[in-house]
């Protein structure tokens, strides 16, 4: 393993997830939760945890990306604030 590609991936995945949470748009927080699940599928073959990395590439950052997306454009805005 190359822990200086470990910490780097480390890195952009909590700047990922702290991002998602604190940013006002919607369809940008569903976005970065798909980038981290990116990020932590990198990580997880640099561990070498293939399968731990399939299964977060097709849930975390696949289906539950997709889910999200479609459930934020079927949503109204009641204000514009």
């Amino acid at each position: 393993m190359i822990w200086q590609l470990d910490i780097i991936l480390l890195v952009f995945a909590v700047v990922c997830a702290f991002a998602a949470v604190t940013v006002k748009d919607l369809l940008a927080s569903v976005i970065l939760l798909g980038a981290f699940g990116l990020f932590m599928c990198l990580l997880w073959v640099e561990m070498g945890a293939v399968d731990v990395a399939f299964t977060e590439a097709t849930v975390g950052a696949g289906i539950t990306t997709v889910f999200f997306v479609i459930t934020v454009f079927k949503t109204e805005r009641v204000s514009k604030d």
